[in-house]
């Protein structure tokens, strides 16, 4: 049997792949591109996503050695910076290892753990969990309608 850690890190690693199937069909081209009149662009969505995972990975399971400078959460808005794709893929795939290595070290009780952010109020670290996802999976969403009907 299976504990709650290794149940969540699948459902979480399973729906993130809907982000990270799209990584490999974008050009440099591609991270320029936004749907107007939304102001984000796919380089920004994408360290965006990386951003707030490595701020879960600390504020949320407490990795007290992860740094983290949230420029997609401090700037709130697209400031065009986010064009280069080898950088960018090379810092989700941090992000995910970062995130995923704290996860690992959950005990099943530490699931029920109550934690308070400013972003989102008061959760169990599992509900917490449940917004990790569901923000990737809402932002792959965004990118793919962004690849396919956007304009740089």
């Amino acid at each position: 049997m299976k504990t709650k850690t290794e149940l969540l890190l699948e459902l979480w690693q399973e729906a993130r792949i809907r982000f990270t199937n799209k990584l490999p069909e974008l050009v440099e081209d591609d991270l320029k591109k936004k749907l107007l009149p939304c102001p984000n662009s796919i380089g920004f969505l994408i360290r965006h996503i990386g951003d707030v995972e490595l701020l879960f990975a600390k504020n949320v399971f407490g990795s007290s050695n992860t740094r983290v400078i949230a420029k997609t959460v401090i700037a709130q808005k697209d400031t065009g910076n986010w064009t280069n794709l080898s950088e960018l893929i090379s810092y989700v795939n941090h992000s995910f290892e970062v995130l995923q290595s704290i996860v690992k070290k959950q005990e099943d009780l530490d699931w029920e753990t109550i934690i308070t952010t400013k972003e989102f109020g008061t959760k169990t670290k599992a509900e917490a969990f449940g917004r990790i996802i569901s923000h990737t999976t809402y932002h792959a969403g965004q990118l793919s309608i962004i690849k396919k009907y956007g304009k740089a």
